[in-house]
């Protein structure tokens, strides 16, 4: 039980530590560069580009904070609750709730101090100008990518059982 407890509070530490970057990537940004300045690191390929977002993914529905307060708040304590109940024992699935959380509330910070999301990784990826992104973004893609092969694994584990079930109720 207190291994359990220690590993969820594990997973607690790593969203603050995502929070922290996040946020101390984005303080860089506002302090050190003109919105709009750019500077390559990789010519053709990877710049940190000033930029700000008042919308979600791709720059959609620009300046619903409202909307993005209320949706943040559920999935953060949807995170929360499901990481208390279902990721005890699970390190992936924690691993990737811990992503997830902080990552939102990275996001969620920049919405309610700044009334903007501060972005400034841009890339180019085969000749395409990927929406510039922030660690919050990254924590969250790379989070629900972890959740997604940990939901894979899980069902196909459920399979593998079910038929050994099937095959052990066929011998009797």
């Amino acid at each position: 039980m207190h291994l359990e407890v220690a590993f969820v509070f594990y997973y607690y530490i790593l969203a603050i530590i995502i929070i922290a970057i996040d946020q101390w990537t984005k303080w860089l940004i506002v302090k050190n560069m003109e919105l709009g300045e750019s500077i390559p690191v990789i010519e053709n390929f990877l710049y940190i580009t000033s930029h700000r977002n008042r919308g979600a993914a791709w720059g959609i529905l620009q300046g619903q904070m409202w909307f993005f307060y209320i949706i943040t708040v559920i999935v953060i304590v949807g995170i929360i609750y499901y990481m208390s109940k279902a990721a005890k024992g699970k390190w992936f699935l924690g691993v990737s709730l811990a992503l997830m959380l902080g990552g939102a509330i990275g996001n969620f910070i920049d919405r309610v101090f700044r009334k903007e999301v501060v972005d400034f990784v841009n890339t180019y990826i085969f000749g395409y100008d990927f929406p510039i992104f922030n660690v919050a973004d990254s924590a969250l893609v790379v989070g629900v990518a972890f959740l997604m092969i940990q939901m894979l694994l899980e069902e196909r584990e459920a399979k593998k059982e079910k038929a050994h079930g099937e095959n052990q109720s066929h011998r009797k």
